[in-house]
């Protein structure tokens, strides 16, 4: 992978002080493995959490249930996505950190990260530039919810998921087949929609011919058309990125 595909849209002259700050937190976060079962939390609200953590395998989202039950799914961590880089520096946190599969984490004490930090350049570069992408990503995903067709909304969402995958190594360049491994709740929990408005844009998306879906098993049939679908809503980045997009699409993006 080249590594301008890893940190979305930096400087040039950032690049190699965020790929040695990369290499510098795996070798310290590697140390320590730990397993989790689907549903677990990794962080609980409003507690002090004394870690962060690099996802190995399996995905993990941040969540708020608010007192009446309703839940909103706020970030998504995917393989290779190192996450809770807040540990080190609030006392507590303001939500949830849940496992949505099985997955297998890496883990370092929020004080050990901090005093690697403090001393070398590259790992502090590497944890800032963690807190702008998630800003990036977040950004993105306030227009989504706040402007977005529900159509829109998933077209960004399979979008996204592929492309994230794709770019960490999790799938192959060419395979157009992922699984999401959330359940139908919690997929409208993180599209801000009912289960209702889910099921019936997927169905004219199906209907549509672009994608096709069996169980948590998704294809993206035409990914022209998704990009098309989605084309409002994406950022620059991965709008021009055919790892999100496609290649057609991505060179007409970069043409135009």
């Amino acid at each position: 992978m080249n590594h301008f595909d890893r940190f979305a849209l930096q400087r040039p002259e950032l690049t190699a002080a965020l790929v040695r700050g990369e290499e510098k937190i795996c070798a310290l976060i590697g140390r320590s493995l730990r397993t989790l079962p689907a549903g677990e939390e990794l962080v609980s609200a409003g507690e002090d959490h004394r870690f962060v953590y690099r996802l190995r395998r399996g995905w993990a989202g941040r969540v708020r249930f608010l007192p009446d039950g309703r839940a909103q799914f706020i970030l998504l961590f995917l393989p290779g996505d190192i996450f809770a880089v807040k540990s080190m520096f609030v006392r507590e946190h303001p939500d949830a950190i849940e496992a949505l599969s099985d997955v297998v984490v890496e883990q370092i004490d929020h004080a050990a990260l901090r005093a690697a930090y403090e001393k070398d350049s590259d790992i502090a570069m590497r944890c800032t530039w963690q807190v702008i992408d998630e800003e990036r990503r977040l950004h993105n995903w306030v227009v989504s919810l706040g402007r977005g067709g529900v159509s829109e909304r998933l077209a960004v969402l399979l979008l996204n998921m592929r492309g994230r995958l794709a770019l960490a190594g999790a799938i192959g360049s060419s395979t157009w087949t992922f699984e999401i491994p959330m359940t139908q709740q919690q997929l409208a929990d993180y599209l801000g929609l009912s289960l209702v408005h889910v099921n019936k844009n997927l169905m004219k998306l199906r209907e549509a011919g672009m994608i096709a879906v069996r169980g948590r098993e998704f294809t993206i049939l035409d990914v022209d058309a998704l990009a098309r679908k989605a084309e409002p809503l994406l950022d620059s980045f991965e709008a021009s990125r055919p790892e999100f997009v496609g290649q057609r699409y991505a060179a007409r993006k970069v043409a135009s």
